[in-house]
Formats: structure tokens, sequence, C-alpha cells
């Protein structure tokens, strides 16, 4: 089953989503107003069309009337962590259902000290999570608690079964914050699987691209001994 997503900007040909994105995982990485939680709904619209369950994390921590109407479908079973007995009794009983779950989370509930790993953490590496769901990550730009809590965002993050699938990324006008070299490796390396080059996307230029502009980029889909080339291109995704 294949989906229309966009088409390049210097090709007649489509750029499509297929079975690719069902297991490898993919990176949104922009600014706000870009077009990313448009682009995301179109891929958990197709993730859903292939009866696959997703849960999406929201570190916006947005109350239900704050989360945007396109979510808010047959599919949408709101929750927000914390760190109860109710909240894992009804949270599991959502997984033991295959329900589509969007979990509003604080980030604060990451651990603050060295090798500790949060129950959220503990929370969402659940082995029945990692081997069935697709998931979703949403304002991860809410920046300052990951600074305090990075650690433990990333025992997760390096732990996460689809990480060490490598696939696609999608970057337009990223934050500031992404001009860092050391975290450009970090990210490129977590979803494309190759960190050669500091430089693997020009920032300057990604600053100017239109909304629903992106660069693309994906691990080619070969066998080989060595990390795979990665293809780069402009894509526009369609409205």
């Amino acid at each position: 089953m294949e989906s229309m997503l966009g088409h390049y900007k210097n090709s007649i040909a489509r750029l499509k989503l297929e079975e690719r994105y069902l297991y490898q995982n993919t990176l949104i990485l922009g600014q706000e107003g870009v077009g990313k939680t448009h682009l995301a709904s179109k891929i958990r619209n197709y993730v859903i069309a292939n009866d696959i369950p997703t849960l999406y994390l929201d570190f916006s921590d947005p109350e239900v009337e704050m989360i945007e109407e396109r979510y808010k479908d047959s599919h949408f079973n709101y929750i927000r962590f914390e760190e109860s007995e109710a909240f894992d009794a009804t949270f599991e009983a959502l997984i033991a259902a295959r329900k589509h779950i969007y979990m509003a989370v604080n980030p604060n509930y990451f651990a603050t000290k060295r090798d500790i790993k949060s129950r959220l953490t503990h929370t969402i590496q659940k082995r029945e999570l990692l081997d069935n769901y697709y998931y979703f990550f949403h304002e991860i730009a809410c920046l300052n608690a990951f600074y305090t809590r990075f650690e433990d965002f990333l025992l997760y993050m390096l732990g996460l079964l689809n990480l060490k699938k490598y696939g696609f990324t999608l970057l337009s006008q990223p934050h500031e914050t992404f001009e860092d070299p050391k975290l450009k490796l970090l990210f490129t390396f977590l979803f494309v699987g190759r960190c050669s080059n500091a430089d693997y996307f020009n920032t300057s230029e990604l600053k100017n691209l239109a909304r629903h502009h992106y660069l693309h980029q994906m691990r080619m889909d070969n066998k080989s001994l060595l990390f795979n080339m990665i293809k780069t291109d402009l894509v526009i995704i369609d409205a």
C-alpha cells in the first residue's frame, strides 16, 4: 500500500509513503509554522490505515481542548501522564486493546540525576509498546526541560528498538539549538544511522525554505556491511 506524500522539487517524481515508513523511524524537525503537524498527520493516517496502533507523545503537555481538531477523530484516545496507579491501569488497558493513544507529557517527569531512569522512561519503554506501536513525538522544542534531563531522555531514545532501524529525516527551518554541531551529529546518527559530517544539513539554507518545503534524507535500502549511502532531496509536501 502506498500513499502520496508530496513531490520532489527538482523532479517530476512523486514522494510516496511506503512500507519502509512503517518500520523505519522518521524525524521531522522545524520551527513553528512550517507544517510539521500537517506532515505528521499524513504519516499518522498512513500508519493507521495499515492497522498499526500509534502512540503520540506531546511534550507540550496540552489539555485536551488545546489539541488540534485533526487528531480528534475516531482513533483519538487522550491520556495525560502522571505517576499514579490509576494512570498505569488506564494506560495498560489502552495498550491491551491496541488503541491509538495521544499522551500529554510534562518533560519534568524525566529524571534529573545521572544513571537514574525515570518512571516516564520506564513507561514508554514497555515491551508491548516497542514491539507493536508506532511512536510520534511532538513539541521537542520545549528544550529547557530536555537540557536538564537530557541523559534520561537519551536512555529512552537509545533504547527504543525502532531507532535501530534507520530511515528518514525531513528538515526545515530548524530551532537555533540544532545549530550545535554535536546535536546535529546526535540526531543524524539516531535517525539516519550515519554521522560522517557535522554539516550534514546547511541550516542557513533551511531557514529560507517556504512552508511545507523540507530537505528529505533517506538511508538507501541496500544490503551492506558498511553504512549505506544517504540520498538527499528537496521535497514539497502536498497541502
